[in-house]
């Protein structure tokens, strides 16, 4: 059985169990996140006679109760098994999208969000822990770039096509947007029952994947923070994230349409935009080959991140046609990044680490830097400095770089990462010449620059 399920497809070389992997989890990613309520939530919550004081209340609750829940749910996750994690997450999403059904009132929204909070939080760190060891077990773990930023493509692409059916649908069913993602969340269930389950190979204790975890949750936090605190360069990757991760959502989330009625763009306009903006980061998101692979993926991600910050910067001078054309290269920088730091975070675990918990840390810290961003931002809209706020974005993400990069050429990262015999591929580039064995230095943190 093991035999047929290692042979490889040709011209892919990938194996049966590694194609079954990449597939499901495009299901499980496209219909998890396809959440047909999101363009119309905020009118949705009005009609049922909830004030902005309320909505924006439980936006704010939101955002906390996120960070919270990712701290127990990467332990868990890390515990009862990244496919069983992602079970859970379905099922809690599934009910979290028909709490407006049952109960269209504050309490009915409130618990709503707490629970897509809870869920999103089971799968944000196992589903790509999942993804990365399920290759990585197949020895095929040179394809993980490209089946995560294809499946980040995908969902894009399907909100795209679906978004636009919401206002029609709703004519007919007011209920419509939430009973339609509870029946997504429902089919990503299917696709994680689907899912092959996991051997975690090398840990001596011949535990597998959804194997019983003791509850030994103090053990797995406390084992995710010495790893940060003695991993300098898994720190500071997941610090140059943040740059990326809060940049793309206060622009697109909160200042997109600020940016657009600042530059006369009638709000009838405003779905357009969008969707070219989610055409060209779903594009970049399923190609992350086409950089170049004269810089490891470390630099790719400075450069990106200054893309995102100079685009930001650039719309202080632009008409209307240069800012849509600036939000949509905006797009595009934020597709290409978004795989290629998560394959970053990812090599730099260390071998049997606490994955799960590690990429839930990362979560935390993005999350936490952009509540705090998104405070600011709400300051300077309401002093009528929006200019300024793009400008001084651009210049934080720009100062928070160069300390980056001194830091990595002062040498003390690549004195802790040296001699592990990896040379760091491009964002396109496979890493077959590597050792395959658990355990060697692929597996490790890679070679900064």
């Amino acid at each position: 059985m093991r035999a047929r399920s290692s042979r490889r497809g040709a011209g892919t070389g990938l194996t049966v169990t590694a194609r079954r992997i990449i597939r499901l989890n495009y299901g499980f990613q496209l219909l998890f996140n396809l959440l047909w309520w999101m363009p119309v939530f905020y009118a949705y919550q009005k009609a049922a006679g909830l004030s902005d004081g309320q909505i924006f209340g439980i936006q704010s609750i939101y955002y906390v109760a996120f960070c919270l829940f990712e701290i127990p749910t990467g332990l868990i996750a890390d515990r009862i098994g990244t496919r069983n994690c992602l079970l859970a997450g379905a099922v809690v999403m599934t009910a979290a999208n028909l709490a407006p059904v049952v109960s269209a009132s504050y309490t009915g929204f409130l618990v709503h969000f707490l629970a897509i909070a809870a869920g999103r939080s089971l799968t944000s760190g196992a589903a790509s822990a999942y993804l990365y060891d399920g290759l990585r077990a197949e020895k095929c773990d040179e394809h993980y770039l490209r089946a995560e930023g294809t499946a980040r493509a995908l969902g894009l692409v399907a909100k795209v096509v679906c978004w636009p059916l919401v206002g029609p649908l709703m004519a007919v069913a007011h209920p419509a947007p939430y009973v339609l993602s509870a029946a997504s969340a429902a089919g990503s269930l299917a696709c994680a029952v689907a899912l092959p389950r996991l051997a975690v190979a090398g840990d001596g204790t011949g535990k597998t994947d959804g194997g019983h975890g003791g509850g030994a949750f103090l053990r797995d936090a406390g084992a995710a923070l010495r790893c940060v605190a003695s991993s300098r360069w898994l720190t500071l990757v997941m610090v140059q994230g943040v740059a990326i991760f809060t940049l793309s959502r206060i622009c697109q989330v909160n200042l997109f349409q600020p940016i657009l009625l600042d530059h006369g763009i009638a709000e009838a306009s405003h779905g357009s935009v969008m969707a070219a903006m989610t055409v060209a980061e779903a594009v970049a998101s399923a190609r992350p080959q086409w950089l170049s692979r004269r810089l490891p993926p470390v630099a790719w991600v400075s450069v990106l991140s200054l893309a995102l910050a100079g685009s930001l910067a650039a719309m202080t001078f632009g008409g209307p046609w240069a800012v849509v054309a600036l939000l949509c290269l905006f797009a595009a920088a934020t597709g290409f990044a978004y795989p290629i730091q998560r394959k970053l975070v990812n090599d730099a675990v260390p071998t049997h680490a606490p994955r799960a918990t590690l990429l839930s840390v990362e979560s935390i810290v993005d999350r936490a830097v952009c509540a705090l961003a998104a405070i600011a931002a709400g300051a300077y809209l309401a002093a009528g400095r929006l200019d300024a706020l793009l400008w001084h974005s651009a210049l934080a993400t720009a100062v928070l770089l160069g300390v980056f990069q001194l830091l990595l050429r002062s040498g003390v990262v690549k004195r802790e990462s040296a001699g592990q015999g990896v040379r760091p591929a491009g964002p396109g580039e496979t890493r077959a010449g590597a050792a395959d064995r658990p355990g060697t230095a692929r597996n490790r943190a890679r070679k900064p620059l």
